[in-house]
């Protein structure tokens, strides 16, 4: 899944070990703007500090997780832990689409006058 989201807050780091050997994790709040609803999302990253060191608070990003639920003694538990962020970029107004090739001028011939034919239609 994807979503298009500003950082908000960036939470603590938590490290530990276990018998895979040591983790650290990482929880980014983003806020999504959905018309007048703002809502907000945090978001699990595991074992990638590089990664939540080039986040910036304010700054809107591109963000793909993988959202999974587990159960617990009854109770559910939904981790959604990021595995692809990419900064969001702004085009200038006016400016044309990077992917887009630059819009050619009309040809002489399109603007010519038509010429009268022989064809019956």
């Amino acid at each position: 899944m994807e979503f298009e989201g500003t950082v908000y807050k960036i939470m603590p780091v938590t490290k530990g070990t276990s018998a895979r050997g040591e983790w650290q994790r990482q929880d980014v709040v983003f806020e999504m703007n959905e018309g007048s609803f703002t809502r907000k999302i945090c978001v699990t990253f595991f074992n990638k500090p590089d990664d939540v060191a080039r986040l910036r608070e304010g700054a809107a990003y591109t963000v793909s997780v993988n959202i999974e639920s587990r159960e617990y003694n009854g109770r559910w538990y939904t981790d959604i832990r990021a595995w692809r962020i990419q900064p969001k970029q702004e085009t200038p107004a006016g400016a044309p689409m990077p992917d887009m090739p630059p819009i050619a001028e009309e040809p002489a011939y399109a603007s010519a006058p038509a010429e009268a034919d022989d064809l019956p239609f």
